[in-house]
C-alpha cells in the first residue's frame, strides 16, 4: 500500500531517558535558575567558568517546552553538563581521533565516555531472562489481505471532510447490504489507484501505511469494518478479506536486537551516574542538579 493513498530486566538494563534530563532529574526552584525579567538570563557557572547569556540565548532554541523557564532551565542545564564533559575532557589532555561525521567536540565527548565510564556487558542469561519475560513482543507481523474504498479530502478542508464521511458512510450502509458490489463501487469511487483492481490492496503488514490508518487497521476482525477509517488522505471503507496472525519468533532470531536494546540501556545508565559524579564534584552555581555523593574517581 503506497503511502500516497493512506495506503525488568534483573541486570538494570531498561532504556533511560535523554541524559542531559536524566542526569538532573530533580528541577531546580525557579527563583535559583530563572531571571526576574524575560529579558535577562540567570547567571550561572561552572567552576567559576560562566555559562554566557549569549549561549543561552543560542540553546534554548533547541529546548521547547510549555514555559520560558521550562525551556530556560532545560537550556542551562545541557550547557552546564557540556562544560562539565569540556573542563574535564581538558583535565585529561585527550588527544583527539576524530572519527567519520564528528566534529572536536563530539570526537572528545566520545573518547571522554570510553576511557571513564566502564559498561557491563550483557550476558546471554540475561538477554535470554528478557526474552522469556516478554515473549508476546517477539512475534512476526500479522498480514492482512485488504481492500479498501478511498474518499479522498485535505486533512485541513473540515467542509470537504465532512462531506468525504457522509459519502463513505453511505458506501459502508450499502456494502453492508450487498457485500459482493465492493469491487464495483471502488471502482466507481475510490481515490486510490488500487480501484483498478476492485480496491485490493494485496497483503499488508505494519510499516506499509501511513501510522493513524494502520493502527486502526490491524485492530479489525475479518469482513468488513463497521465504519469508515480516517487517515490524513480521508475516509476510507475498508474490508479486511483474511488475517494471518504473527508467529513467535524463537530466541535464535531475536538474541541480537535484545542484546542491542539491553547494552543501550546499560549504556544509558552508566553514563548518567557518570555525569551525576562530575555534578557532585563540581561546584555549580544558579541551578540546581542532581549529583552522586562520591567524588570522581581518579
Amino acid at each position: 500500500m503506497s503511502e500516497a493513498c493512506g495506503c525488568g530486566s534483573g541486570c538494570g538494563c531498561a532504556p533511560q531517558e535523554p541524559l542531559s534530563a536524566a542526569a538532573s532529574e530533580s528541577p531546580a526552584p525557579h527563583a535559583e535558575v530563572i531571571a526576574s525579567s524575560e529579558q535577562e538570563w540567570p547567571i550561572v557557572s561552572v567552576n567559576e567558568v560562566p555559562i554566557t547569556p549569549q549561549a543561552m540565548a543560542l540553546e534554548v532554541q533547541y529546548h521547547p517546552a510549555g514555559s520560558r523557564e521550562e525551556a530556560v532551565y532545560s537550556a542551562a542545564r545541557a550547557l552546564v553538563i557540556r562544560e562539565l564533559l569540556q573542563q574535564r575532557i581538558a583535565a585529561l589532555g585527550l588527544s583527539l581521533q576524530i572519527g567519520p561525521g564528528e566534529n572536536e567536540e563530539e570526537a572528545a565527548t566520545r573518547l571522554l565516555l570510553e576511557r571513564e565510564v566502564p559498561v557491563p556487558v550483557c550476558d546471554e542469561a540475561t538477554c535470554q531472562g528478557y526474552y522469556e519475560r516478554n515473549r508476546v513482543r517477539f512475534h512476526s507481523a500479522p498480514l492482512l489481505a485488504v481492500r479498501h474504498i478511498l474518499l479522498e479530502c485535505a486533512p485541513d478542508d473540515d467542509e470537504a471532510r465532512s462531506l468525504a464521511l457522509t459519502q463513505a458512510e453511505a458506501l459502508q450502509q450499502k456494502l453492508s447490504q450487498f457485500p459482493e458490489q465492493f469491487a464495483e463501487l471502488a471502482k466507481a469511487h475510490s481515490a486510490c489507484p488500487s480501484r483498478a483492481q476492485g480496491g485490493s490492496l494485496g497483503q499488508i503488514s505494519k510499516g506499509q501505511t501511513v501510522s493513524e490508518l494502520e493502527r486502526q487497521l490491524f485492530a479489525l476482525p475479518t469482513g468488513l469494518a463497521d465504519a469508515p477509517l480516517e487517515s490524513r488522505y480521508g475516509w476510507h471503507v475498508i474490508s479486511v478479506d483474511q488475517r494471518a496472525e504473527g508467529q513467535p519468533l524463537p530466541y535464535e532470531a531475536v538474541a541480537p536486537s535484545i542484546r542491542n536494546l539491553l547494552q543501550q540501556g546499560v549504556w544509558q545508565k552508566a553514563v548518567v551516574q557518570y555525569l551525576q559524579t562530575l555534578i557532585g564534584a563540581a561546584d555549580i552555581r544558579g541551578i540546581q542538579l542532581q549529583g552522586a555523593d562520591s567524588p570522581l574517581v581518579q
